[in-house]
């Protein structure tokens, strides 16, 4: 079964992920572009107990477009964003892809907020897309 890690920019908070993620997307709201600082967020969804979380985190909650709010895990000591936990799909962890500095992850397979997307970004062949 493939392991993954994800970490923090400074290292103290990472995370082990087991097995393929559910749901690779990119999100183009608002939100995310503020809090990733680019031009769209972008996750992947695991199953909670196939996520292992070490280090020290710090939480922020914050409503989202939809109206449904998440739970934002953050490393005290560099800021980075690794995972959060949405209201609703509570069975799951989100992981910021960029965590797992792994080139060959897996490409997106959904589009949220697509109305928002910058026209310069093209979504790969065959990607869902979300308004």
């Amino acid at each position: 079964m493939i392991r993954r890690t994800a970490s923090c920019d400074c290292g103290q908070l990472s995370l082990s992920c087991e097995g393929e993620p559910v749901r690779v997307s990119v999100c183009h709201c608002l939100c995310c572009r503020r809090r990733t600082g680019s031009a769209f967020g972008w996750q992947a969804r695991f199953p909670r107990e196939a996520v292992t979380i070490t280090g020290e985190s710090r939480e922020y909650v914050r409503r989202g477009d939809s109206g449904s709010s998440a739970r934002f895990g953050f490393c005290p000591n560099c800021g980075s964003t690794v995972y959060w936990r949405a209201e609703g799909l509570e069975a799951f962890v989100t992981v910021a892809v960029g965590a797992f500095a792994e080139p060959d992850f897996p490409p997106p397979g959904v589009s949220v907020y697509d109305g928002r997307r910058s026209r310069w970004i093209q979504m790969p062949q065959g990607c869902e897309i979300i308004d």
